[in-house]
């Protein structure tokens, strides 16, 4: 398990950790502002594109396997992005540890679901990867801001280099493999590719909106494009004998609601990391260092909503867990939105941060447990790439909105006279209020439509979904 989760922890982290150092890989490279924004997307755009196929994968040749193909990935291509000579080097890289993220995340999580067999222990393993995918983002962008003021963006991928090395000598020693029951190794390719080609598109017209208008070709075209793959992997799916998704996947309700909601809960989250990294810089004027300080308490709230969270999916289920952490996110967003231009780290940030931290440490675990309810050996793999897709796809989805949405208000608001600051932070406050109405009705949705269940039984490991 632990073996497992500093790979994972690694990735998240690798998630958030570049942005920070952005501006001075400009300057140190000379990258455009279309190169810098591919620096992120290109990351984003492969790992979300690919990580349904990579679950797969997964179940089909080995998840042990595949998990230290993935990292050993994952390490070259942080390497070569740490010693990148020009953009496109460094790009490239970016593409590369999108594909490892993309085979070792859901073969590491396919592990973790198939080895932990009682409740009690899957609801703890569940409890601490889910709760990583919220820490690891946090703890990126502080890590972010202590490398790039002490010493150097480079160091932001060189990092991951003995995370890796330490991962993958203990993976041979340590990790057994869990081989999937009655799975045919047999690879549905027009499957395969269609559902890639699906999610690159859909991905990268969420990218495209957040930085051109909703009805440019760009942005519908690509979307328009993604989902006609989709619909067409869906009829091909449907009349395959072996295929890469079967549809038995769709037919448990709590499964399908808790990746559903998932969209939200990361969409909403995604959102809060860009919007208030943005107010403390732009706004508060604090420096990369100050910046990556002010998630500390959102660290330290984190880890009490961890523990929580295994206790109440233990005792009571996913659904009450996942209901309590929406409400609890839902009113730290309500705290950030009181949020001003001159700014109270105390008064206002801290407050809203660890409430806002500790809803999501509650949330974000039972999700994963939820998303992961009777799933059958033979798909683990592609259940853990479901989950991790949704995950990259509701991030890309918060930034595409949610961001757009606080341009617009300050825009329509400095229309009024309104001092630039000012406005620009009543556009933040206005996201941060529209964010909490996305919890809230995630926390409507679980109500109704997930069932309740208590931690998943081990019997049906193996079983049919």
């Amino acid at each position: 398990m632990a073996v497992l989760a500093l790979v994972q922890f690694m990735i998240v982290i690798d998630n958030t950790i570049v942005n920070i150092a952005l501006p001075s890989i400009r300057n140190d490279l000379g990258t455009s502002q279309a190169g810098l924004a591919w620096v992120v997307n290109g990351y984003l755009l492969t790992a979300g594109g690919l990580l349904l196929l990579g679950g797969r994968f997964a179940d089909l040749l080995g998840r042990k396997k595949i998990f230290v193909i993935g990292t050993s990935v994952f390490a070259l291509a942080s390497l070569t992005s740490g010693a990148a000579w020009n953009s496109g080097v460094l790009i490239v890289s970016r593409f590369m540890q999108g594909v490892g993220e993309a085979l070792a995340s859901p073969a590491a999580l396919a592990l973790i679901v198939l080895m932990f067999t009682t409740p009690k222990e899957r609801a703890k393993a569940l409890g601490i990867w889910g709760g990583l995918a919220g820490l690891g983002a946090t703890v990126g962008v502080l890590l972010s801001g202590v490398i790039v003021d002490f010493a150097s963006w480079r160091w932001v991928f060189f990092i991951n280099l003995p995370v890796a090395a330490i991962a993958l000598v203990l993976c041979a020693k340590l990790v057994q493999d869990a081989p999937a029951v009655g799975v045919k190794r047999k690879l549905d390719i027009p499957g395969g590719l269609l559902v890639t080609g699906g999610l690159i598109l859909v991905v990268n017209g969420l990218l495209s909106a957040a930085e051109h208008p909703w009805s440019s070709f760009g942005v519908w075209g690509s979307f328009l494009a993604g989902f006609v793959l989709l619909g067409l992997f869906v009829l091909v799916e449907s009349r395959t004998e072996d295929p890469m998704m079967p549809l038995r996947f769709f037919a448990n309700r709590t499964r399908v609601s808790a990746n559903a909601t998932t969209v939200l809960l990361t969409s909403a989250m995604a959102a809060m990391f860009f919007i208030v990294t943005l107010y403390v810089q732009q706004v508060l004027g604090y420096s990369p260092l100050q910046s990556g300080l002010a998630y500390l308490p959102f660290c330290i709230a984190f880890i009490p909503g961890m523990i929580l969270s295994t206790q109440l999916v233990t005792r009571f289920g996913p659904k009450t867990a996942i209901i309590i952490g929406f409400v609890v996110s839902a009113v730290g967003m309500l705290l950030l939105a009181r949020i001003d231009a001159q700014g109270s780290f105390w008064g206002q940030l801290v407050p809203a941060t660890m409430v806002l931290a500790f809803g999501l440490a509650i949330g974000l675990p039972a999700l994963q447990n939820a998303a992961l309810h009777e799933l059958s050996g033979e798909d683990a793999g592609l259940g853990s790439g479901v989950q991790t897709s949704v995950q990259q796809l509701g991030s890309a989805l918060g930034l595409a909105v949610l961001t757009t949405v606080a341009l617009t208000h300050t825009t329509g608001v400095l229309a009024t006279g309104v001092p630039q600051n000012e406005a620009i932070v009543s556009g933040y406050r206005f996201a941060f209020v529209i964010a909490a109405i996305v919890l809230a009705a995630g926390a409507a949705l679980v109500a109704v439509f997930m069932q309740k269940v208590k931690a998943q039984d081990p019997n049906t490991v193996g079983a049919p979904a």
